[in-house]
């Protein structure tokens, strides 16, 4: 019963069925637990100290990456070469120097800098602007820059929000609010100011803030400052002859001042590098046209000794690509070669802010236009500790299935009810989704693209989540295999049917952010 569904399912999408010799299920054999847990094993080792992007963790990884595809007998997925370099920047801060008519503010007592992409410079104002909390938010008809000139100005603003501020639906979390930082940066920058100051209640700072940035992908050239500052140094940009408290300043009228601010930085910035892991296993008569498994293969790395080890996050997801890999290149070597290219790619960066992926999706090596549907694994192997249903142990979200191309549910449905028979959960597809997953992982820089996706997912947000106690023992590895199975079977008939995906849904989501 369940084979002749798959059949009149997948007829209806070009896709020929074998009744007699599944090659599908008999390839798939060699998706199982004992060959994940080898592989994670290792990916999730302390040797890899947590894999954070551009560190030697990362780089031992994708090395190890690199040449079980190799031993698979996967062809390089970048010319000659299994990796995709990608430049990273990091910048380590000389000088920082803040003066308010002359007066000099100590660094750590009464400011500090945003170190995210710093562009250096020498910066003189006569007045800056104060903006209150700085919110624009249309859906609360709030708009603390209205009637202020802020052009080519500093813009002072509040951190937080007003007393029972709820950002709008559709704004996710924190750090997509319009309250949040970067939501007033984005507002402050649209309304054309020359940078911001962000007055925050934490001074002086009980612990030294780092000289030493985060890395970034693109540098910043742009010189949009971003300080934060006490209200000491609030008030006197104010003009104020005695400090105002932080309370006080959230009630404070919003005007223009007059006051010399003076800013001077000066930054080293390092050059550094890392990679995506690409292989490829060519098709027959559709060879031109391609299928992307995907999954990301960084992590947090480590935090002074302690390391971060990312099992579930994205171990699982790497692992799971590397697994379907061996299957499909073992279904080649027995004749059963996929008429569609395969492109194996583990990512790294995507911890970052999806990095890696974003580098392919500007400089991609397939062409996107005839790249038919991204297939990404991010954390498959546990248990949402959320999750409160009776198939706790025998479920996957997944995300995009109404979105991009009509054919994703229709083969990803039929194959779960040939072969895996989990439930499949699509909560994260609601556009008024308050955790924004459809933008979280590296699948959304191929649909920004056009490219059709689905996305596997296991729905951890609690329990070891970006925690260092994500580990290998925590990995429920039965059902690891289980969801392993039906991204193969579901990329095994994409990759064979008689047409790419169709490219005909619009995209339900709100503005990415």
């Amino acid at each position: 019963m369940k084979k002749n569904l798959l059949l009149v399912l997948l007829l209806s999408t070009g896709v020929a069925v074998a009744q007699k010799d599944d090659a599908a299920a008999k390839h798939a054999a060699l998706i199982n637990v004992a060959s994940m847990k080898e592989k994670l094993t290792i990916l999730a080792s302390a040797e890899m100290e947590g894999r954070e992007t551009a560190t030697p963790g990362q780089k031992r990884a994708a090395a190890f990456i690199e040449d079980r595809f190799r031993k698979m007998g996967l062809k390089p997925g970048n010319g000659d070469s299994y990796q995709q370099i990608y430049p990273v920047y990091r910048d380590e801060l000389t000088t920082k120097t803040l003066r308010v008519n002359g007066q000099h503010f100590e660094w750590d007592k009464d400011f500090s800098l945003s170190l995210r992409g710093l562009a250096y410079g020498d910066w003189s104002y006569t007045s800056t602007v104060f903006a209150g909390y700085g919110i624009v938010d249309s859906a609360n008809q709030i708009n603390d820059l209205a009637g202020l000139d802020v052009k080519g100005k500093m813009v002072i603003v509040v951190d937080g929000a007003p007393a029972g501020y709820k950002a709008p639906e559709g704004s996710g979390r924190r750090f997509f609010s319009p309250a949040s930082l970067n939501g007033k940066i984005t507002a402050a920058r649209r309304a054309g100011a020359a940078g911001v100051l962000m007055v925050t209640n934490d001074f002086p700072k009980k612990n030294a803030s780092a000289t030493k940035g985060e890395m970034y992908l693109k540098a910043n050239t742009a010189g949009f400052p971003l300080v934060n500052i006490s209200a000491k140094v609030a008030s006197a940009l104010m003009g104020r002859t005695s400090a105002l408290s932080f309370d006080a300043l959230k009630e404070a009228p919003k005007s223009s001042y007059t006051a010399e601010l003076k800013l001077v930085t000066a930054k080293n910035t390092e050059n550094l590098e890392s990679s995506n892991v690409i292989a490829i296993l060519p098709g027959t008569d559709k060879k031109d046209e391609y299928v992307f498994l995907t999954g990301h293969y960084d992590h947090l790395g480590k935090r002074g000794d302690v390391i971060y080890y990312g099992a579930d996050d994205d171990g699982s997801g790497t692992v799971g690509v590397m697994q379907m890999a061996e299957a499909f290149a073992a279904a080649a070597k027995k004749g059963d070669c996929p008429r569609r290219s395969i492109v194996f790619m583990t990512v790294s960066g995507e911890e970052k802010g999806l990095w890696g992926s974003d580098y392919y999706s500007e400089h991609p090596i397939y062409p996107l236009e005839k790249t038919s549907v991204d297939l990404n694994a991010d954390m498959i192997g546990r248990v949402d500790t959320e999750r409160k249903t009776a198939d706790s142990l025998n479920y996957i979200y997944v995300i995009g299935h109404d979105k991009l191309s009509s054919e994703l549910q229709v083969i990803n449905e039929a194959v779960n009810k040939q072969y895996t028979g989990l439930t499949l959960d699509y909560k994260y597809d609601d556009p008024k989704d308050q955790n924004q997953i459809y933008y979280r992982s590296d699948h959304y820089n191929f649909a920004k693209k056009g490219v059709p996706i689905l996305f596997f997912y296991d729905g951890m947000l609690q329990a070891d989540y970006h925690k260092p106690t994500d580990t290998v023992d925590k990995i429920n590895f039965e059902l690891m295999e289980k969801r392993t199975k039906l991204v193969f079977h579901t990329a095994w008939v994409m990759a064979n049917k008689d047409e790419m995906l169709k490219r005909d849904t619009p995209l339900n989501m709100p503005n990415s952010r």
